[in-house]
């Protein structure tokens, strides 16, 4: 990709529907959008496109319940982010001309697009993995596709980011499985996968009471060790991306992993409260980052 191919979301005609996409992100994703700030233009602006993209996604689904109103949603929604993949912005809505000038700038792969749809389909209905294999197969079409969206954004030195990439995106995802636990059982979703609570003896009401304290840390704890494992597997993603964008990875990564760790010290607040890093380590995690530069 060119330096100029990138620029191409600068132009003035595309400033209010990149405007908008920045205040999707710095409204519906604080972590993200301090993380993001760390990335150079272009590549900031179409990361703001790709996360509200995301977040439409996401909201099609969260917002509606099963059933062909909201099949229809996300079928337009496919058909729309098509369009926009071919370099065609369909309609005026900003969304959708600020990610075709993504995909007129950058090497983007349509399949992870895809990907990252089937797992909102399959979201539309109540959810219940049965292995690990179920575990990692959602993991890939949720995160995983993002995690290479993004390497193909900031831009890599060996193919080799991209399979770091996914890896990557397993390890926030199994953050998220951790940290999102109650809420997603409210809503008919478990992602914690059943032969990990055979395994610890419990069930899923057991957990969401925290009624059996060893079964549940058990359980928690398998669940914990398997991002702590992705993130090792994905240390050498840091150096495979170009140099100017390593502070965001850094960043973003940093504060999935003190999230990680802040419910690894009290694993039961997962079942009574958002868990969340306080905003001051949040900004120490941003500043370290910044401070790491390009190495």
């Amino acid at each position: 990709m060119s330096a100029a191919a990138g620029t191409l979301l600068l132009h003035d005609d595309l400033r209010d529907a990149v405007a908008y996409c920045r205040e999707v992100t710095r409204t519906r994703a604080a972590n993200f959008y301090w993380g993001l700030r760390l990335t150079p233009e272009p590549q900031r602006s179409a990361m703001y496109a790709i996360y509200a993209w995301m977040r439409e996604a996401d909201d099609i689904v969260d917002g509606a319940s099963a059933g062909s109103d909201a099949a229809r949603s996300i079928h337009a929604f496919r058909v729309q982010t098509r369009a926009a993949l071919a370099g065609e912005a369909g309609d005026s809505k900003s969304l959708w001309r600020a990610l075709a000038a993504v995909a007129r700038a950058y090497p983007l792969d349509a399949s992870d697009f895809e990907a990252m749809i089937d797992g909102q389909i399959a979201d539309l209905q109540t959810r219940r993995l049965q292995d690990g294999a179920d575990l990692r197969r959602y993991c890939e079409q949720v995160a995983s596709s993002v995690g290479r969206v993004c390497v193909r954004i900031w831009g890599y030195q060996s193919p080799d980011a991209l399979v770091l990439a996914s890896e990557r995106g397993v390890a926030f995802q199994l953050v998220n499985v951790i940290r999102d636990v109650a809420e997603d059982a409210r809503m008919g979703r478990v992602y914690i996968p059943q032969d990990h609570f055979d395994a610890a003896g419990i069930d899923v009401d057991a957990l969401l009471r925290w009624q059996d304290p060893p079964r549940c840390h058990r359980l928690m704890d398998g669940m914990i060790t398997a991002a702590r494992e992705r993130f090792e597997a994905s240390a050498q993603l840091d150096s495979l991306i170009e140099p100017s964008c390593r502070p965001t990875l850094r960043g973003l990564t940093g504060m999935y992993r003190a999230l990680l760790e802040r419910m690894a010290a009290r694993p039961e607040r997962v079942v009574q409260c958002r868990v969340s890093v306080p905003k001051l380590q949040k900004l120490l995690v941003i500043l370290g980052a910044r401070l790491s530069g390009v190495r």
